[in-house]
């Protein structure tokens, strides 16, 4: 039975334990959608923060967010990567994130998912470069500048795009915390810097 209306994070909780109980996505989207349809945005955005790591149950809540709420820059990444997560593809996830970055141009999520959604390798690197240099302490995105522009130089043969991983795994690897990152960024290294074309 769904908890009353008034109780969201318990009625959110509820219908998240039998989806992860039964796998009924069906069901789940029912009664997601039965309580985002009578909850006010705020609730729902504080309510839902337990559960953003399962874009199943963030993707329906945040539509309606998004909906009340369309200059809310960080609602619209987290309805972006839910999108993305769910394998809404890259022109809809695209769109949102250029949205958040026309409301916010400082929020990070934006950027990445901005550069992740560009379907042409050479543009993605480039988009990727472009994120490293706006947020030059993203490591993340300082890895995805490595390995779109690792896979970039191995499919085009391309010297400029070579020299770009190098680098990019060189800064990685003198700020890597562990050994054993530091083993694993050392063998791509090795790798890269004997690749012939």
């Amino acid at each position: 039975m769904i908890a009353p209306i008034k109780d969201i994070p318990a009625a959110l909780a509820d219908a998240v334990d039998a989806y992860e109980a039964s796998g009924n996505v069906g069901a789940l989207m029912e009664r997601l959608h039965h309580l985002r349809d009578g909850t006010m945005p705020d609730a729902l955005v504080a309510a839902a923060e337990p559960w953003l790591h399962m874009p199943e149950v963030a993707g329906p809540l945040y539509e309606r967010v998004v909906e009340e709420q369309p200059s809310n820059a960080r609602a619209l990444v987290i309805l972006a990567n839910a999108y993305w997560l769910t394998g809404r593809g890259p022109e809809q996830v695209g769109e949102l994130a250029n949205r958040a970055l026309g409301i916010d141009p400082s929020n990070r999520g934006a950027w990445h998912l901005w550069a992740l959604t560009e379907a042409n390798p050479r543009d993605r690197t480039v988009r990727w470069l472009q994120v490293t240099q706006r947020f030059p302490e993203d490591q993340l995105a300082k890895a995805a500048l490595a390995d779109n522009a690792a896979s970039l130089a191995a499919s085009e043969h391309d010297r400029e795009a070579l020299a770009m991983a190098i680098t990019a795994y060189e800064d990685l690897w003198a700020s890597s915390p562990t050994e054993q990152q530091r083993a694993a960024l050392e063998t791509a290294l090795t790798t890269l810097r004997n690749y012939t074309f």
